[in-house]
């Protein structure tokens, strides 16, 4: 099975998007990955909707909305408008889990679910059906740079085996300090999708496409 990259656009150089963008198109990242803070949910603020729209006339990768905001539901609209192709909601963060999710697919755009890394899986039981994706938090959200939590090695494994014995075709995603110490692992474990942040794409000390290639060599498990 092919894993994915996506680099984390709140790690870029946000005085060089464009050029940070062409490099990394070049270098073949699979899909953006953007966070979305809203000093409540998290305490922090990072990018929104109109920097998805400037992203989205500079790439025609899948750009992946990953929301750190309390009642998520309110945006869905104002994302997909923006040229979000992807979007993931806090399961933490809403009343209406089951009912975001369904309303982000009837938009068009792919529909993940996030959890923080003491949230249980069993928040997942009812909803799993409808999502692609799962966001498993490997740090707490918030900031870039934190170390990753070693227990969710066994978290990403459980939810590969509750994934395999539903038949689902829902694939996992993992964010958070991604890098040679710990992305093999997560291949190991069951993970499909990588967020890079500075751990690895934007890895100090080498080019964007040479820390590309460094990353997926990681994800090649012996």
């Amino acid at each position: 099975m092919t894993k994915k990259i996506a680099p984390s656009l709140m790690c870029t150089d946000l005085g060089n998007v464009a050029r940070d963008i062409q490099d990394l198109d070049a270098a073949g990242v699979d899909y953006y990955h953007i966070d979305i803070m809203d000093g409540s949910f998290v305490p922090n603020f990072t990018l929104g909707p109109d920097f998805t729209k400037a992203v989205r006339k500079l790439t025609d990768k899948p750009l992946d909305i990953h929301t750190m905001v309390n009642q998520p539901e309110r945006f869905v609209d104002l994302f997909k408008q923006a040229g979000a192709d992807m979007m993931s909601i806090h399961a933490e963060a809403t009343n209406n889990l089951q009912g975001t999710l369904t309303q982000i697919k009837a938009s068009g755009m792919q529909a993940g679910v996030a959890i923080n890394p003491a949230t249980p899986l069993n928040v997942l039981d009812y909803v799993l059906p409808v999502a692609d994706y799962v966001v498993l938090m490997t740090v707490n959200p918030g900031f870039a740079g934190q170390k990753f939590i070693p227990e969710m090695y066994q978290k990403i494994a459980q939810l590969k085996q509750k994934i395999t014995d539903l038949h689902l075709p829902t694939k996992i995603e993992v964010d958070g300090n991604l890098g040679a110490q710990t992305i093999p692992q997560c291949v190991e474990t069951g993970a499909d999708w990588f967020v890079g942040g500075t751990s690895s794409i934007y890895h100090a000390g080498a080019s964007l496409a040479d820390n590309v290639a460094q990353t997926r060599q990681w994800l090649e498990v012996k």
